[in-house]
């Protein structure tokens, strides 16, 4: 088939689909973001122009936020499809990187397709292109290398023939999983080569489940059976997977405490006997206790990032890690024993293994009254008396109100500490915290991206006004496109929780809350976040007190499934009331701040390596 670059490569994107957790056949890609320029307007713009009734093409308003809802498109739907983005070249193509960053540390699928310049050189210098000093075959989408799992710049059409296999098998193995991108010369776009029909013949991309080696099996089983405090660590790799019910059904058999990381949260629910509430920083106190005590922790799916270790030391010097995970990378790290393999097929091997062995019952019931402890302590800080409702009350609001189906969100700053600590799940994949890269504005356009992948559903994503401010833009690209979600928008004057961080630790307050920055202005203007949602096309509610957020919100969730837009709730929130879980996090302290003398005494503790 004698076809350009960029049509070959939008028809291939037709011909990949993808097998669902359930078995359901849906497209691989379902749809494509885009913003054209001069350097993919007239190639892939054109070649997406005349397949716009097969695969839907979204208008963004930045590229950076386009990627970001491709990145919550994929986490909706378990990394069983793909968002895929295309720029300009230049600017357009830079802005994406931050949202490579975000699916890169979160290993999540994205396919990004930036402009390039010209393979040919002969306008040179064209706009746009930077032109290193040193490097002739230098361009900005080179920057993209160190935040792609796949990166390739097609200079010849029939490079895609070898290309393509390997972009498809990046964006679906468990193990490799994350952004793949593909710099494309406007030129090169514009060329025509022809095409083998077979490489548009449909495909099937199946879920692969690599069984782990038999003697880490074993030898991980034996490590389990000797244990007497074992504890169950079930990261996003399991809810990938599709194993949240099979690792429950393991802990279940063994009597073994569980707990969750970030990634991981929500898939135990919350009244489960053995759940004794999410692990580390932005945890429970609950989990931290259970995990200080474990002989053994086994952890799933999880890279084991700091604020789930509490910068390693939450765990006993004394303990022993094993670990199950479909990434040998991160199976091996801090020594662990490594059982390398698909997290259902793992537990299945080591069940037949483990048989009829059970931990002592006393153990077993620790989890759930350290838990008890914990549902007291948010208790009472969801029922606390207070004019302004604080982030745990926000969160019990919304908690209150959403139904199991519903799908909740947020990214940076206070509020993934609250909703990660806080929030009571049913057991349903219902939770997206974006805290792998914590990037600021996620919160909305990767909501946009939810709303289109979590349909059963009310997607609520949560975020504070430094958030909102940052990338509000896909407010109006989800009310533009049509997209129902609710947002609640918590107002405390600034960046509280680094306000939060800088002064508990001896600094002064400085350029985080408004009062502590630089202005000319004896009463510097404030942003009227309801009026600003509102021009975006959104329908709005205030809220001053956990009375009016719960009116505001149940308002809310009915307006956006009502007229298919945003709805914002906007609620002034406490700058300085916070859900603690009591664990310590490695940040650099100078000598001469008042927490340093904290940090030395927590940094004795910390845990460098528990392999043996």
């Amino acid at each position: 088939m004698r076809l350009t670059t960029a049509q070959a490569l939008v028809r291939w994107l037709l011909a990949q689909r993808s097998e669902t957790l359930d078995g359901r056949e849906v497209p691989l890609f379902p749809g494509v973001f885009a913003i054209f320029g001069h350097g993919n307007v007239l190639g892939l713009g054109t070649a997406l122009e005349e397949h716009r009734d097969e695969i839907p093409v979204w208008r963004g308003h930045t590229e950076q936020g386009m990627a970001l809802a491709a990145v919550g498109y994929a986490k909706a739907t378990q990394r069983r499809q793909v968002g895929v983005v295309t720029s300009s070249i230049g600017p357009g193509a830079l802005n994406m990187v931050t949202a490579a960053g975000v699916a890169h540390a979160n290993r999540l699928p994205v396919l990004l397709l930036p402009g390039d310049t010209f393979v040919s050189r002969a306008p040179d210098p064209v706009l746009q292109q930077i032109e290193p000093f040193h490097d002739g075959t230098a361009a900005v989408n080179d920057a993209f290398r160190a935040v792609s799992r796949y990166f390739d710049r097609i200079t010849r059409p029939e490079q895609l023939l070898a290309t393509l296999p390997q972009v498809a098998r990046v964006l679906t193995d468990p193990a490799e999983c994350g952004p793949v991108t593909l710099a494309l010369p406007q030129d090169v776009q514009a060329e025509t080569f022809d095409f083998p029909e077979a490489l548009f013949a449909p495909v099937t991309h199946r879920l692969p489940r690599p069984r782990p080696d038999r003697r880490a099996v074993t030898e991980a089983a034996g490590v389990l059976r000797a244990a007497r405090r074992p504890l169950l660590v079930l990261g996003g790799g399991v809810r990938y997977s599709g194993a949240g019910r099979r690792a429950l059904d393991f802990a279940e058999r063994h009597g073994i405490p569980v707990t969750e990381t970030t990634a991981g949260r929500t898939l135990v629910p919350h009244t489960h006997p053995l759940y004794a509430g999410p692990l580390g920083v932005t945890g429970s106190s609950s989990a931290n206790a259970v995990a200080a005590n474990a002989d053994v922790v086994f952890a799933v799916g999880t890279r084991l990032q700091d604020f789930t270790t509490a910068s390693w030391t939450v765990f006993s010097p004394d303990s022993r890690l094993v670990t199950l995970n479909a990434a040998a990378f991160d199976a091996v790290k801090h020594g662990a024993l490594a059982v390398v393999g698909d997290a259902s097929a793992g537990l299945d091997d080591l069940a037949a293994q483990l048989e009829s062995w059970r931990v002592d019952p006393q153990w077993t019931r620790r989890a759930a009254e350290e838990r008890a402890g914990w549902d007291s302590h948010i208790d009472a800080l969801r029922s606390a008396e207070s004019k302004i409702p604080s982030y745990a009350q926000v969160v019990g609001v919304v908690n209150d109100l959403s139904e199991p189906s519903d799908y909740v969100m947020t990214a940076s700053g206070g509020l993934p500490g609250e909703l990660i600590g806080g929030w009571r799940g049913s057991g349903e994949v219902s939770m997206d915290v974006e805290y792998g890269f914590s990037c600021m504005g996620y919160e909305l356009s990767g909501a946009w991206g939810a709303a289109m992948a979590h349909p059963g559903g009310l997607v609520t994503t949560l975020l504070g006004d430094g958030s909102y401010l940052m990338l509000n833009s896909d407010l109006f690209s989800a009310a533009f496109a049509g997209h129902p979600l609710v947002a609640v928008v918590c107002d405390n004057d600034g960046y509280a929780v680094i306000a939060r961080l800088q002064q508990g630790q001896g600094g002064k307050p400085f350029n985080n809350f408004y009062a502590d920055c630089r202005t000319s202005h004896a009463a510097p203007p404030r942003v009227d976040f309801a009026r600003h949602a509102e021009s975006l096309g959104c329908v709005v509610f205030s809220a001053s007190s956990v009375d009016d957020l719960r009116d505001a919100y149940a308002k809310a969730r009915a307006a956006a499934v009502a007229e298919s837009r945003p709805a914002v709730v906007v609620v002034r929130t406490l700058p300085a009331a916070w859900t603690e879980a009591g664990a310590w996090w490695e940040v650099g302290v100078p000598e001469h701040l008042a927490g340093r003398p904290d940090f030395d005494a927590a940094k004795s503790g910390q845990v460098r390596y528990l392999g043996r």
